[in-house]
């Protein structure tokens, strides 16, 4: 078996004790299941299939893409933020350090990746790779990888241009506050 078919086949498999865990999920799919006479991991797969098809075909793609992106994140951060756990904090921080790096990247590529079909389907997938529950999701490979070296390697440039900007602003506040 191919490296790709085991961890499409590990994936159904996560997906499948998800849907039988107890809480809502489980209710909702055991419901589903005695009403279609369908295993609830078949309707699973049916219903990422229709979402896949209206990511590349549908019209507010991009709407749903930027929801997806934003909303449960902002959710799941204010939790953070109002618990005591550190831990938390930190995995949505470095999130919203991705997802900020990623919209500064995307505007100067917008205008040519968004007439590709499977643009939104792939930053849809992008983005919550970045915030899975799971150890090394994407937000923490992406900056592990690539924004923590560029920042370090950075850094003191950054600042000074920081001080300047600081410095400009100051001066432009000192200049109106002078002529009043």
């Amino acid at each position: 078996m191919s490296q790709i078919s085991q961890q499409y086949y590990s994936t159904l498999d996560q997906v499948d004790r998800a849907l039988h865990q107890p809480g809502k999920l489980n209710d909702i799919s055991t419901l589903v299941e005695n009403k279609l006479g369908v295993k609830r991991i078949y309707v699973a797969q049916g219903i990422f299939g229709l979402f896949v098809f209206y990511m590349v075909f549908g019209y507010f793609a991009q709407l749903i893409c930027n929801f997806v992106g934003f909303i449960y994140p902002a959710y799941v951060s204010i939790k953070a933020l109002e618990s005591s756990s550190k831990e938390d904090d930190t995995r949505w921080l470095t999130y919203w350090v991705v997802f900020s790096a990623f919209s500064v990247a995307e505007f100067f590529s917008d205008f040519i990746f968004s007439w590709f079909p499977f643009y939104w389907l792939a930053k849809v997938l992008f983005l919550i790779w970045c915030y899975a529950p799971m150890k090394d999701n994407g937000s923490t490979y992406v900056y592990s990888r690539i924004i923590r070296p560029l920042f370090l390697k950075n850094t003191n440039k950054i600042d000074n241009f920081n001080k300047k900007v600081e410095a400009k602003i100051n001066e432009v506040k000192d200049a109106f506050t002078k002529k009043d």
